[in-house]
């Protein structure tokens, strides 16, 4: 596995790279320090299986280079590592398209599992931002952001919610079809591509996504993503039938 780590701190860089070494023996790990030095690295070789990508750079705003791997190298999935674990920023990060939210102050253990579900096509954000619709929710003060007591507050108001009243994928009543749809949805398709790749119109495809918008209990492909990272982590699985490895 070929990571691209970027990360303009040169200490959180190096220890970046420790840490993914870590993962096993064939992982090869590349660091640059700005945006100009990733794109020059992915022109010269393309062929990377995951980007680490801090927020914080001194060339460029992290959330438009997101936008512009995204769009560029579609297939490439990226995950932020970031100092911020706002629940905006989260939002905003995975409805551009990452594939993962991770804070830098997240231990290890926990930095390896997010990692690996991203590997095997899931999407990760932290616990704390789980079932918190949309950027109205409240960041935590900075003398609370690790009392357990604002912990057990973001839960209440999540339980509390509709977007967190959603039940496990195996209950969820997704026909095949709309389970394939949901798949390639959490890959960040949009609609001409599922059409594309599931052979039908767009406008079923639109049908499909709005009825497993409707199952999730949720309002738009952000939220959907979000609530099936919660169940993921529960222990639940989304994979389409036709590709259930790259699907998951």
């Amino acid at each position: 596995m070929k990571v691209l780590l970027i990360d303009d701190h040169p200490l959180i860089l190096s220890a970046l790279k420790s840490v993914i070494q870590g993962l096993g023996e064939n992982v090869t790990v590349a660091g640059v320090s700005s945006a100009n030095a990733a794109r020059a690295a992915l022109v010269l070789d393309a062929d990377f299986d995951l980007v680490l990508l801090d927020l914080q750079l001194g060339d460029a705003d992290g959330f438009d280079l997101l936008a512009e791997l995204r769009a560029a190298y579609p297939a490439l999935p990226v995950v932020v590592v970031s100092g911020s674990d706002r629940t905006s920023d989260v939002i905003r990060a995975i409805d551009l398209g990452a594939m993962g939210f991770v804070p830098k102050r997240t231990h290890n253990d926990m930095l390896f599992e997010a990692l690996r579900l991203v590997m095997s096509g899931g999407v990760y954000v932290p616990p704390m931002t789980l079932g918190v619709e949309g950027a109205a929710a409240a960041d935590p003060p900075a003398e609370q952001e690790t009392v357990p007591g604002y912990m057990n507050m973001i839960g209440t108001q999540a339980t509390q919610g509709d977007f967190q009243a959603v039940p496990t994928l195996a209950t969820l009543g997704l026909t095949p079809r709309q389970t394939d749809v949901l798949a390639l949805l959490l890959q960040g398709k949009p609609n001409k591509l599922i059409a594309r790749e599931l052979e039908v119109s767009v406008e079923t495809i639109k049908d499909h996504v709005a009825a497993v918008l409707r199952a999730l209990g949720v309002n738009s492909r952000t939220q959907a993503v979000l609530a099936v990272s919660q169940m993921t982590q529960q222990g639940g699985r989304v994979a389409s039938r036709a590709s259930a490895d790259d699907c998951s």
